[in-house]
């Protein structure tokens, strides 16, 4: 258990990798789903047989059992205390999320100046569900440090002749496309790959990334 207010704790689930790691990921997960969906679970397990250290975590809502997302500040401070524990274990820490989950991990870092490694964001959400505008993303820009779009070629909320433009403007960002995936990275039948391919090549995508940053001094 995490305890991020002096009445709140969040519940937390660490693979410390294989052998010993020195590197973790926190990763969050999206607004309509806790950290037992099984987009979660097996990005969790694909990143750690990379040899990577995986948190993941509940914003206090779903630990809670409640649909709606809390608003930003309180997921800020839940999202804060896991980033801070996880940086107990490990010698440096990149924040990953998916959708919402990302989107807070961002403000974390451009907000709140949290010293991550970089990003991985699996499905920006650049788009809010039922509106047509993209987000207000001026806090990306005060991010320093290297971060990683993935999308998916369908995504709605992140659609790709957006987000090209937005990481072409930002320092050390690179956008990766996922071909003929959702914005919960699923395909088609046609596609001929399962969920769990796609989702075990997204943390082979993000293994790859990671060991080509520097590594801190």
């Amino acid at each position: 258990m995490i305890k991020w207010s002096p009445t709140g704790k969040v519940t937390a689930r660490l693979d410390p990798g294989r052998g010993e790691a020195t590197t973790g990921i926190l990763l969050a997960h999206g607004a309509g789903a806790g950290q037992d969906h099984p987009f979660i679970v097996t990005l969790r397990q694909s990143l750690a047989r990379s040899g990577l250290g995986v948190m993941t975590f509940d914003y206090a809502y779903t630990a809670e059992d409640r649909k709606a997302p809390d608003r930003l500040p309180k997921l800020l401070e839940v999202h804060r205390a896991a980033a801070d524990r996880l940086a107990t274990y490990f010698d440096s820490v990149y924040l990953g999320g998916k959708s919402m989950g990302g989107r807070v991990a961002s403000h974390l870092v451009g907000d709140g100046a949290w010293p991550a490694a970089g990003l991985i964001y699996y499905g920006y959400p650049l788009v809010a569900m039922g509106k047509s505008k993209p987000r207000d993303t001026s806090h990306l820009d005060r991010i320093a440090v290297p971060q990683l779009f993935l999308a998916g070629s369908r995504d709605r909320l992140g659609p790709t002749h957006l987000i090209a433009p937005l990481v072409g403007s930002l320092p050390a960002a690179q956008a990766v496309v996922i071909d003929d995936a959702d914005h919960s990275f699923k395909v088609p039948k046609r596609a001929g790959r399962s969920y769990d391919e796609v989702i075990t090549d997204l943390a082979a995508i993000t293994a790859d990334w990671i060991a080509g940053q520097p590594r801190p001094s």
